[in-house]
């Protein structure tokens, strides 16, 4: 069943209203943007992989999307106490990944991104339901892909208003990340709003 991406954010931030580790609208969204950061870099690690004979992740294999945060409803999939854990694995992992200057920008990029990243939630099973929610994207859908435009203008909100109120914890690699996947340029036409508003987000809350 395609996931209601309209109301995603919306979603999410519900379930994390009632996590006591969360304390406003900055840090909910830190945590939509890490996991679904990792849930977009496991997609596009799909077409590296098919593009590329000799590729190999910088992310341990233990740690990758694909390998933890599906939940296939048998009831082995990490939750509570046990998910905590890991995801604390996962981000100490992230931020300590070897990288050396010649090192591909994708893949450096990763190391970047969780190292001004936070995971604030403190209960495992409402993270397992976050999780849950962000793995349903289908990032093969051409109507899921195109949502994640909307997604993005839904955050750029929230952040503008978080900004206002004196909160403000933008990860400066998912402005790169946005910016070097999507490549936007003053006076395209194509999707105009979403090119300009993420050239705006980049130079003036990165």
């Amino acid at each position: 069943m395609a996931t209601n991406l309209g109301g995603l954010v919306k979603r999410l931030q519900d379930i994390m209203r009632n996590d006591p580790g969360i304390n406003g609208d900055a840090q909910r969204i830190e945590q939509i943007i890490w996991a679904l950061f990792l849930k977009v870099y496991d997609a596009k690690e799909e077409d590296w992989e098919m593009d590329e004979d000799d590729y190999q992740s910088i992310i341990p294999e233990p740690y990758r999307w694909r390998n933890w945060a599906h939940d296939d409803g048998s009831g082995t999939a990490r939750t509570g106490e046990e998910l905590l854990d890991f995801v604390t694995e996962l981000f100490s992992t992230l931020k300590n990944l070897p990288i050396t200057p010649d090192m591909p920008k994708k893949k450096r990029i990763v190391k970047t991104m969780f190292e001004e990243t936070n995971q604030y939630m403190k209960d495992g099973v409402l993270l397992r339901q976050v999780i849950n929610v962000i793995d349903a994207i289908d990032l093969e859908s051409y109507d899921d892909m195109h949502a994640l435009g909307d997604i993005y203008e839904t955050i750029l909100k929230e952040l503008q208003s978080a900004g206002r109120a004196g909160e403000f914890y933008t990860p400066r690699a998912v402005t790169d990340f946005m910016a070097d996947r999507i490549e936007p340029h003053l006076g395209e036409r194509m999707a105009e709003q979403r090119c300009l508003g993420l050239i705006q987000f980049k130079g003036r809350y990165a």
